[in-house]
This record gives C-alpha cells, sequence and structure tokens, in this order.
C-alpha cells in the first residue's frame, strides 16, 4: 500500500528532482504584449486573488513577501493536484521535502523579526501580568511551541496527502475485487471512490493554501 509514497529511480538516479521540475512546464510565459490570451488572464487573476488574501492582514512592509509565497503556493498546489493522476508521484508526500520547504520559510520569519523588531518578538515569550514563579515555565513553553511551528507545518502537509491517497487506493482496490463477486456494492463503492476524490482535489489545493497562510501569519506576528 505504501509503495506508492518510495522515490521511484531510474538507473539508480532519483526521479524526484524531475517530478519537482516538470510541473513548471504546465506553466505560459507572460509575454510583453498590451493584450494576454486566456490562459494568462486567468492566471495572473488567480495568482493576485490568492495573493491579495494572503497579504490583507500583513503590514507594508510584510509585502516584500508576496512574490515568494505566491511561488511557494502556486508549487505546492501545482504538485498537489498532479499527485492525483494514476501512474503519478507526489512529492508533497515525502516529510523531507516539506520540512525541506518549512524550516527555511520559519526560520526566516524567526530571524527578521529578530532583527527588525527584537522587542516585540522576544515579548511573545512572556505574557503581560504573568507571575513571578510561572516566568520560567511559560517562557520554557513558548520557545518549545516555536521549535513545534515548522514540524507542524510539514507533518500537517504530509499526513493530509498521505492519508488521502491512501483512502483511494484502499477503496478503489476494494471496488476493483467486489466487481467479479458483489457488482452492485462494487458500483456503490466507486461512486464513494468519486466523491473522495472530489474531496482529495479539495484537500490539496486547501493544504497548500494552509501551509502558506501560516507561514504568512508568522511573518505578521513578526
Amino acid at each position: 500500500v505504501f509503495d506508492q509514497f518510495s522515490l521511484t529511480a531510474f538507473m539508480g538516479i532519483p526521479l524526484i528532482a524531475l517530478a519537482l521540475t516538470l510541473p513548471w512546464i504546465l506553466y505560459p510565459t507572460p509575454q510583453n504584449r498590451c493584450l494576454n490570451n486566456r490562459l494568462l488572464t486567468l492566471q495572473a487573476w488567480f495568482i493576485r486573488q490568492l495573493t491579495h488574501q494572503l497579504f490583507l492582514p500583513i503590514n507594508p512592509g510584510g509585502h516584500k513577501w508576496a512574490l515568494l509565497l505566491a511561488s511557494v503556493l502556486t508549487f505546492l498546489i501545482t504538485l498537489n493536484l498532479l499527485g492525483i493522476l494514476p501512474y503519478t508521484f507526489t512529492p508533497t508526500t515525502q516529510l523531507s521535502m516539506n520540512m525541506g520547504l518549512a524550516v527555511p520559510l520559519w526560520l526566516a520569519t524567526v530571524l527578521i523579526g529578530a532583527r527588525h523588531q527584537p522587542t516585540h518578538s522576544l515579548a511573545h515569550l512572556l505574557p503581560v501580568g504573568t507571575p513571578t514563579p510561572l516566568i520560567p515555565i511559560l517562557i520554557m513553553i513558548e520557545t518549545i511551541s516555536q521549535f513545534i511551528r515548522p514540524i507542524a507545518l510539514g507533518v500537517r502537509l504530509t499526513a493530509n496527502l498521505t492519508a488521502g491517497h491512501l483512502l483511494i487506493q484502499l477503496i478503489s482496490t476494494a471496488a476493483f475485487y467486489l466487481a467479479f463477486t458483489m457488482p452492485t456494492v462494487s458500483i456503490l463503492t466507486m461512486g464513494l471512490l468519486l466523491l473522495l476524490s472530489i474531496l482529495e482535489l479539495a484537500v490539496a489545493i486547501i493544504q497548500a493554501y494552509v501551509f502558506v497562510l501560516l507561514v504568512s501569519l508568522y511573518l505578521q506576528i513578526r
């Protein structure tokens, strides 16, 4: 069941780099024209709306992250959606890759906050009005929660996509074997599989959006 999540290789060379590179070919390159075609217009509108929603509560100083976060969002949505297709590999089901995205982004928000707003960043470690005996415990708890954030980012994305792919494979396998013994139950199972596939499409988009949204919220705190 878990073979679909194993890293594929050809002649000893891992193909994950190819899986990460090819999705960008699907996006058309903007042209220096007064009017673009429908696909470019839809692509620009989609990115503009998502970027507007992400940076609505953030100060103008944080808008420098717009290009980076919009690129990460588009990248994750593309990989998640392509991974639902049959006979494809989903790189975002690998915890190593998701942590490789989460840790640098989280660390960048921490370092930028420590550089530009050191007092404000340290104030989050200790709420106002904390009793003196609880100060060491609260500082320790807040520090641990800070280091848990990148782990939560990577694990959330990995767990949701892995669970959805496992359910699709298990239900499709059950529908295939039931087709020979109980055709009626097999048809009902295929209907459930169709609904689950639609739900997985929504999960693929939502999880990418939640990943980038949480990074933007960490940036807002800074």
